[in-house]
């Protein structure tokens, strides 16, 4: 992951406190963690295949970090961020714009369409 990405993202993850008392083990870096979550994302490997060797410890540690961000909104604001930095550097092309209505709530479930065919096949006709 590039440096210029990273301060982007490092001020959004939430700092968590090590334990006074029983601390435990030092957690894995953040950027290490998101080198980690990137690379399962990238892949595609399942979490528990994700190499050891390469420094992100295990898949699991990882998997909960994301699990953590993603209710912390770290991906919210970070695209946030970006869209700002974008529409401060004016690279926005409205033009482009979509608007999705699937994300539009339809009252009490919407129309309702006619009766829905059968897609089975029909059953062959009486000979007798």
């Amino acid at each position: 992951m590039s440096d210029e990405l990273w301060v982007r993202i490092e001020p959004l993850l939430p700092v968590v406190q090590r334990r006074y008392r029983y601390p435990g083990r030092k957690c894995l870096d953040d950027r290490q963690a998101l080198c980690g979550i990137l690379f399962v994302l990238h892949t595609g490997i399942a979490w528990e295949y994700l190499p050891q060797e390469l420094g992100f410890r295990s898949g699991m540690t990882c998997w909960r970090r994301l699990r953590d961000w993603n209710q912390a909104k770290v991906w919210h604001r970070l695209h946030e961020v970006l869209l700002a930095e974008l529409r401060t550097a004016d690279q926005i092309d409205w033009s482009r714009a979509v608007i999705d209505s699937s994300h539009v709530r339809a009252l009490r479930g919407g129309p309702k369409p006619g009766r829905a065919r059968s897609t089975a096949a029909d059953r062959a006709p009486n000979t007798t």
